[in-house]
């Protein structure tokens, strides 16, 4: 007997391919289960000409696919884990956050050594572009936005893009003049790489969820976001957060632009880990 789970998405090839693979994860659990999509158009999808931190942030692209769990027309929601704000929404639970994938950006057109004084680098993020700055103070950067091919296609028009790494190889998208920056380079948005799954709070389809969740990749995503929840912002503050986990260990890095440095803490608790991190770069 087939099982049907609706999934909300964004229309883009992107959040189509996490959808998809979603529903691969699941089917390996169970293979009665199906998942049929339902499409939601958000409002960073439909405002492709208005930088994103001028509209309130991560939840332009979640709200509506949200919406359409909390009220019935889907019973799952699909998202990147960086588009998420750091704070569940009432009414709905975070119930998988499958493993991770590549969490790095990429710059795309040249090196970052390799770009000419001066150049024009584009990216829609304020977080990549004050770390950007401070590596190039000299470079100029202008607006990105748009889905990934729309994207790609401004390299030559500017001198590189900057974005995350993990779509190049969700969609085979990967290039010669791709090259990604180690995270020591530049800092990844909270949860970059991550897929994240919820569910109506009192759902017990939380339950089948979890079979998909992978525990490290979860850790690191709740620290990430709690950091993010800390200081109160989402796409519209020049702040980063990524944490690795080995066994029962977690090490996160944040960065804020009006800190001098980024700041690294270690510990087992990934919600405080996030907020002591957090509180530590606003207090520096």
């Amino acid at each position: 007997m087939t099982v049907v789970i609706r999934a909300a998405t964004r229309s883009s090839p992107l959040a189509r391919w996490q959808t998809d693979h979603v529903a691969q994860l699941l089917a390996a659990v169970d293979r009665t289960i199906v998942v049929e999509a339902v499409v939601v158009s958000t409002e960073g999808d439909r405002r492709i000409d208005v930088p994103i931190h001028t509209m309130g942030g991560k939840g332009v692209f979640s709200k509506e696919v949200q919406d359409a769990v909390l009220d019935g027309r889907a019973d799952i929601a699909v998202h990147s884990a960086k588009d998420l704000p750091g704070v569940t929404l009432p009414g709905l639970r975070l119930a998988a956050v499958p493993e991770r994938a590549d969490p790095r950006d990429a710059l795309v057109g040249a090196s970052l050594d390799g770009l000419a004084a001066g150049a024009t680098v584009a990216t829609g993020s304020v977080r990549r572009r004050a770390q950007l700055l401070r590596l190039r103070p000299d470079l100029a950067i202008v607006e990105l936005r748009g889905n990934i091919h729309t994207r790609l296609a401004r390299v030559g028009e500017v001198a590189a893009i900057v974005m995350a790494a993990a779509p190049l190889d969700r969609l085979d998208l990967d290039r010669d003049d791709a090259y990604r920056l180690d995270t020591t380079v530049m800092l990844p948005q909270a949860g970059q790489g991550a897929l994240a799954v919820e569910c109506r709070f009192d759902d017990s389809l939380a339950d089948l969820l979890a079979e998909i969740e992978h525990a490290p990749t979860r850790w690191a995503v709740d620290s990430e976001r709690a950091f993010l929840a800390e200081l109160g912002g989402d796409c519209d503050l020049p702040a980063a957060a990524h944490a690795t986990v080995d066994g029962l260990d977690l090490t996160l890095t944040g960065f804020l632009a009006t800190a001098a440095d980024p700041y690294t803490q270690a510990g087992t608790d990934p919600e405080a880990i996030g907020r002591s991190v957090a509180r530590h770069l606003v207090a520096s």
